[in-house]
């Protein structure tokens, strides 16, 4: 069974940062594609960030390019999002999500066959 396990959510003020992680367990990691994924109240399940197998390809949203990195250490199993320059409308359940998917779409939500349980990002204005 393929689990991911998101950390590193928080409180931070506006202009801050915050490092999430996300590790995988139950598949051979550099199988699949990761992304970040978030979900603010009332709001859509937005796509923040995404990575290749091997994290030789990065992709991010217009609303945080430039603030967001994505990265992986597949001799860990664990994909992190590098925030920077928070904003209060970054505020969000941050979500970690897998696929086995070959197509160019890191922005599609069914690409991501595994998803884990998110961890919340506050930020203070």
């Amino acid at each position: 069974q393929v689990q991911l396990v998101e950390s590193g959510g928080g409180l931070v003020q506006a202009g801050g940062s915050l490092r999430l992680s996300c590790t995988v367990s139950g598949r051979t990691f550099s199988t699949l594609r990761m992304g970040w994924w978030r979900q603010a109240p009332g709001k859509e399940r937005e796509f923040v960030a995404g990575i290749s197998r091997n994290g030789g390809f990065t992709t991010t949203a217009d609303s945080v390019k430039g603030r967001f990195t994505i990265s992986r250490d597949n001799t860990k199993d664990t994909v992190a999002l590098h925030m920077n320059s928070l904003r209060p409308e970054d505020t969000a359940v941050y979500y970690c999500a897998a696929g086995a998917f070959y197509s160019a779409d890191y922005a599609d939500p069914p690409m991501y066959a595994y998803w884990g349980q998110g961890t919340q990002v506050t930020v203070s204005s």
